[in-house]
Parts: C-alpha cells; sequence; structure tokens
C-alpha cells in the first residue's frame, strides 16, 4: 500500500503552529471525522484522510491536515499545514508551518481552483461507503492515482461540472476507500458526508 506518501515534490518552511480561527474550527472538524473513523490510520500505522480551509486573499492558499497525522487521536495546531502556492502541471506544492501539507494537498487545490465558492474540502476514508458509492456518486477514473497530477485534473472535471457539483460529494476509484467532499463551508461538506453515512 503506497497510502500516504507524498507524490509531488515539496518545498516546505518549517515554522511555528499558526494560532487563528481557521485552525480552531479545522481541529473541531477534524475531530468529527476522527470520531466516526472517516479520518484515522490502518493497522499498520499509516494514516489515512485530511482536511482543509481556504485562506481568505486573492491568491489561493488553504490550511491542511499534516502528512501522516491521522493516527493522532486529538489534533492541535501542530498538525496543520499552510499551502501557499500550486503548479499542478509541474507536480509541486510550496507550504509552511510545523508539520508538511498532506499528500493530498495537490487535489485539495484543484477542487479550490475549480469554483472559488468552495471553502472547505474533507477527503475520507470508509470501505463500505466507497464500494457501495463508486460510479454512483460522481467517479475519478480507476486509473487514476491519488496524490498525482491526473487525480488532480480528474477532480477538477467533475467539480466543474455543474450536475456533478451539485453533489458535494465524489468518490476516487483508484484510490480505494477514498471519497471526498467540499463545500462553501465545513458545515455544508460534513453534511454532505452525513447524507450518505448517517450513523457510525
Amino acid at each position: 500500500m503506497d497510502e500516504g506518501y507524498i507524490k509531488f515534490e515539496a518545498s516546505w518552511s518549517r515554522t511555528a503552529p499558526f494560532g487563528g480561527a481557521l485552525i480552531t474550527e479545522l481541529i473541531h472538524w477534524r475531530q468529527q471525522l476522527y470520531d466516526l473513523k472517516l479520518i484515522g490510520a490502518y493497522t499498520h500505522n499509516i494514516g489515512y484522510g485530511n482536511i482543509s480551509l481556504r485562506r481568505p486573499g486573492p491568491e489561493l492558499s488553504f490550511f491542511i491536515s499534516g502528512s501522516a497525522t491521522g493516527l493522532i487521536p486529538q489534533a492541535t495546531a501542530a498538525h496543520f499545514s499552510l499551502v501557499t502556492a500550486v503548479d499542478i502541471a509541474r507536480n509541486k506544492v510550496a507550504c509552511e508551518g510545523p508539520v508538511i501539507a498532506s499528500s493530498e494537498a495537490m487535489s485539495h487545490a484543484a477542487i479550490y481552483l475549480s469554483d472559488p465558492a468552495i471553502q472547505c474540502v474533507m477527503h475520507i476514508h470508509h470501505a463500505r461507503l466507497w464500494r457501495e458509492y463508486l460510479n454512483i456518486l460522481p467517479t475519478t477514473p480507476l486509473e487514476v492515482a491519488y496524490g498525482s497530477p491526473e487525480m488532480a485534473a480528474a477532480l477538477a472535471a467533475i467539480v466543474k461540472d455543474s450536475a456533478s457539483r451539485k453533489k458535494e460529494i465524489l468518490v476516487t476509484a483508484g484510490h480505494e476507500e477514498g471519497l471526498f467532499a467540499y463545500g462553501e463551508t465545513p458545515e455544508q461538506a460534513f453534511a454532505a458526508i452525513r447524507k450518505i453515512f448517517p450513523g457510525s
């Protein structure tokens, strides 16, 4: 399994943890997903799932949970990174913070770039949901692997399609157990997940 491995070229500047309302909000919603086991770690201590929030400003930047933080039971500000630049075509991500950005940072960026109204992206793992909604909800091609420019392009194509955009959730066929939810608020993204996963 190559889950969790960073496939893009990362430019990371280590800094102190960030503070503020967006980090507080991320910690809250990340905990909701962790408690539902939609973010977590496999038995071999490889983390899965991540969450991000767009930062206000003219250029795209967003806070995202750090690489290999899925196994942390209670996240703190020390477990989030700020993505400051993304070049999907050249497979590059620039970030700063106490941890390097999640291996899915480029996928999150592709969703944000596809629709400026989207403010939150949640990437979850759940085997049953993945099997149940594969090719039922908007689904990326089977041959497209996670964390790649091809995945970013596939996600962007889905989000840019008006009919798919309204679903607010999609499935990654080539990234087993993976689903993405997105919305104009964390509440909206989380509600999209709860529509297909009402209970634990």
